[in-house]
């Protein structure tokens, strides 16, 4: 992939690009107990009449994505682990089709395999026609529990018909094969999709009619990214990235630039779904330094309103994705998008500026997917990195004792840490059997920086370092 394939966007041709963007559509009409802050806008009101929409692939589609990735949960009544809370996901899917948002994105594995469920009931309860359905093959866990063949491609018929039955519906709006360049790359991707059969069964159905528009998710190995658009023979009518302001240079683990991927979409006029534009929220809990220059240009928006406008104005994309587990999330996004107003140039260049002080900060790039999840002994992996990064973030992190705030940076990391992460589930209790690293969408070597935090916790604990 050499420069002239990376076909990079410039500021210049950015500013074109956001102007553009206005001139779309605006008219009327992670699963998660582990609040993240989104430095909230002021209480304004929520329009119900001026949602951004886009018209790329044929539908009139919100601007503003559900992901249904981080429904809200709550212990089990027997007390034995947790369960979506469907009295709250039922008010925010309510909340937000009155609010313009029509597009709902879903996964078997999501939510410890209960969302598709909670997402069907959610929305059976409303006409079919008003919101669209996406979800996926998620069949990278059956390959690697070592399926191959006819047992993967009977599995993998096995969850798509599944699905039907979860979502309550008899067609899919939106179908993808899902989280595809992880793993071994090329390889997984073809004993996936076309050495067992499964490719050819959901073209069939899309012939058939039950599945409406076909794409793909994309992570990792950029050559699975590449094969998919150049070879693969098959006419994605749209394709989903992780698109956002940091990963649009600066991406980071396995992930490839954002730059890079939406270029090579839009020169091709196949629509982007946005993921994880907030970086499963890492973007609207950065470093104080960062939230301080945020609020100085737009002291009534919120951090994260930022990050939504930037993944926003690109017209090549179709919507973006937000896994809001809480109303004010919901309505703060709700504000960004009703209506979008489009990143001007120097609002760009801004926060490209932004994204490269972002990037001297060394946070491990965990978006709290809970891919990873459960852990065989009972880590709370997300947890954990979680910890580690908001402490970066709020700069008590102890770095020396020789450090002016060594003694309170110390206490707020041990305090936070055993508040943050029961102690039988902290990195102490890692084995280093990386069965959790296949999952990881970001290619973090997890127990590397279990490992690694542990360490550091051990070293504080003893006043140590």
């Amino acid at each position: 992939m050499n420069n002239e394939d990376k076909k990079k966007i410039s500021r210049r041709d950015f500013f074109k690009i956001a102007g553009a963007a206005g001139a779309v559509t605006t008219g009327l009409a992670a699963c998660g107990n582990k609040r993240t802050d989104s430095s909230a806008a002021t209480n304004t009101e929520v329009p119900t009449d001026a949602m951004t929409y886009r018209t790329l692939t044929g539908d009139r589609v919100s601007l503003l994505g559900y992901g249904c990735m981080r429904w809200p949960m709550k212990d089990s009544p027997d007390g034995k682990g947790q369960v979506v809370d469907q009295e709250e996901i039922n008010r925010l899917v309510d909340y937000a089709l009155a609010h313009g948002v029509n597009y709902f994105d879903t996964a078997p594995p999501y939510c410890q395999g209960l969302s598709e469920e909670a997402t069907g009931i959610a929305l059976s309860r409303h006409p079919r026609n008003s919101y669209y359905i996406a979800t996926k093959m998620s069949n990278h866990r059956l390959y690697g529990a070592g399926l191959r063949g006819k047992e993967l491609y009977d599995a993998s018929v096995e969850m798509y018909r599944n699905s039907f039955k979860s979502l309550r519906t008899d067609y899919f709006d939106y179908y993808l094969f899902h989280i595809l360049g992880t793993g071994a790359g090329m390889e997984e991707m073809r004993g996936r999709l076309y050495d067992c059969g499964i490719a050819d069964f959901i073209l069939k159905e899309k012939e058939a009619g039950r599945i409406r528009k076909l794409g793909f998710s994309f992570h990792g190995d950029v050559k699975v990214f590449d094969y998919m658009l150049q070879e693969s023979g098959i006419p994605w009518d749209f394709v989903q990235i992780q698109l956002n302001y940091l990963d649009w240079r600066h991406a980071s683990g396995m992930n490839v630039n954002a730059e890079y991927l939406y270029g090579e979409l839009a020169k091709r006029n196949i629509p982007a779904v946005i993921m994880e534009p907030l970086l499963g929220g890492r973007l609207s809990k950065v470093h104080d330094h960062i939230v301080t220059k945020l609020k100085q240009r737009e002291p009534e928006h919120s951090v994260a309103s930022w990050a939504f406008r930037f993944s926003g104005s690109f017209p090549d994309v179709l919507t973006v994705l937000s896994g809001m587990t809480y109303m004010e999330h919901l309505q703060d996004n709700l504000r960004t998008y009703s209506p979008l107003q489009p990143l001007t140039d120097e609002e760009f260049r801004f926060l490209q500026e932004t994204a490269d002080l972002m990037a001297q900060y060394q946070t491990i790039p965990c978006n709290d997917c809970n891919y990873c999840m459960p852990c065989p002994y009972g880590l709370d992996i997300p947890g954990v990195l979680l910890h580690y990064n908001k402490c970066i973030n709020e700069g008590h992190m102890p770095k020396s004792r020789q450090d002016d705030n060594y003694r309170e940076a110390r206490r707020a990391f041990l305090i936070g840490y055993d508040r943050s992460v029961p102690r039988l589930r902290q990195a102490s209790h890692c084995i280093g059997c990386a069965q959790c690293n296949p999952h990881c969408p970001q290619g973090i070597d997890i127990p590397k920086e279990m490992q690694r935090i542990d360490h550091f916790v051990e070293q504080l604990k003893q006043n140590n370092l």
